[in-house]
């Protein structure tokens, strides 16, 4: 199958770091076999519709850029079917196993209930016959709840019991069409799940009803049999002054608080990651020291702006990190790296569209092949094990067995007085940097 929106491009293929040509892989071999697993079954790649191929390439200033041919009419499912097949067209070509949707995404603008439910399972049908015919998957299917003016305050924490309603709707449709496309996972993104000012919020019932909501969204997954993931996708701000899923530490304590902390994952992305005052590593070890690890947007910010910028990632040390991290926690199950990323406006070339994801893929692999290197050298993980290696000792065993008054029993009588110890930062970050 192929259409002529990119009958100039051809098929990315490999063809090694000493290449010139652009339109090729230089790292992501997907065959090359990386601490026993092919690299593709490590990164399982994804491919977003939202930023792809729904963006006009507008922003707060200005009108879009893009003008691809699907843009010409919101309503149109003529144009909705022809972005469908020209986004499946753009999957074989960077041959990438997965991709990733919004309802409102792959079908034509609805107004109501049942407009809504018509043109998606229209799409649904033909998205399945694209599946079929091109070998690609879903990685993970999700609702735009925040976008229609509907949402302005929110779906699940909307002080409108209407709205609610209506965003159960559609994430019920969304979840159950996950599953019959089989869908690895289902993505929650409250991006107005938050409030602007507490003036005029009540916070516990939006909390309670936001928890309330989740649990519904997880009994009907039990109900209908999917055996993916349900992930919720942190996010400390923008568009809302503050959202409730904060940072993963925040995602599980809202977890634990409505007892959903065995049942829900955390996607966690990159520039939200910042956004929050953390690095992306941090968000992926903190998920995994939870138990909630469940899969990444691929993305990066910009350093000099506070906002949101999705830009493609091209940080080799960023990635080296992260990748070490999940590397640690046991690599994804059914999780995966979607590119939630967008192309500059003013890159509105069809062939910028591969440049960034090229360019993005070849990162996340350099980062990937990195990470599997310090973990074959071993003196990273074997340092760090010899700076905790008194909790596996005498003393540390003993006192995992006291209470706090037998612990400070022992440190009288053996009259402890500890002396500092080298964390030796330095060292460590001198033996990341020979590796990147």
């Amino acid at each position: 199958m192929s259409t002529d929106f990119f009958a100039d491009i051809p098929q990315i293929t490999y063809k090694g770091p000493d290449s010139t040509d652009e339109l090729a892989y230089r790292w992501y071999d997907k065959d090359r076999v990386v601490l026993g697993k092919r690299m593709e079954d490590h990164l399982r790649f994804a491919i977003c519709f939202w930023h792809t191929f729904c963006w006009p390439g507008a922003d707060v200033f200005g009108a879009g850029t893009f003008n691809r041919p699907w843009h010409r009419g919101a309503n149109d499912s003529a144009a909705a079917r022809e972005k469908r097949i020209v986004a499946f067209d753009f999957f074989q070509k960077l041959d990438v196993p997965f991709y990733c949707f919004h309802d409102v995404d792959v079908m034509a603008e609805a107004a109501g209930v049942a407009e809504h439910r018509r043109y998606f399972a229209e799409a649904m049908e033909h998205l399945e016959q694209l599946q079929a015919s091109t070998g690609r998957r879903l990685l993970w299917g999700t609702a735009n709840l925040f976008s229609h003016p509907r949402f302005c305050a929110g779906a699940a924490t909307s002080p409108d019991p209407e709205v609610y309603a209506f965003g159960a709707m559609q994430v019920r449709d969304a979840l159950e069409a996950t599953h019959r496309l089989g869908g690895q996972n289902y993505v929650l993104w409250g991006g107005r799940e938050g409030y602007e000012t507490l003036h005029n919020t009540d916070l516990k019932r939006e909390l309670d009803n936001f928890g309330r909501f989740l649990a519904l969204v997880v009994e009907h997954k039990h109900k209908i049999g999917f055996k993916g993931t349900i992930l919720i996708e942190p996010k400390p701000h923008e568009p809302t002054k503050h959202q409730y899923d904060f940072d993963t530490a925040t995602v599980y304590g809202f977890l634990k608080r409505y007892g959903l902390e065995d049942e829900v994952k955390v996607n966690i992305e990159a520039n939200h990651a910042t956004l929050a005052g953390h690095t992306f590593e941090h968000e992926i070890a903190t998920a995994a020291a939870l138990g909630i690890f469940g899969s990444i947007d691929a993305n990066r910010g910009d350093h000099q702006n506070g906002w949101d910028t999705d830009q493609f990632p091209n940080s080799v040390e960023e990635l080296t990190l992260a990748v070490l991290e999940i590397l640690r926690a046991g690599g994804f199950t059914t999780g995966g790296f979607n590119f939630d990323a967008k192309v500059r406006r003013q890159s509105m070339a069809p062939v910028d569209l591969f440049h960034g994801h090229i360019g993005g893929i070849d990162t996340v692999a350099r980062g990937l092949l990195n990470a599997a290197a310090l973990i074959e050298d071993g003196r990273l993980d074997r340092w760090k094990a010899e700076r905790y290696a008194g909790w596996d000792g005498a003393v540390g065993k003993w006192i995992g067995t006291l209470d706090l008054a037998g612990i400070a029993d022992f440190a009288e009588k053996q009259a402890i007085d500890p002396a500092p110890r080298s964390g030796q930062q330095e060292r460590f970050e001198n033996l990341i940097n020979r590796f990147i």
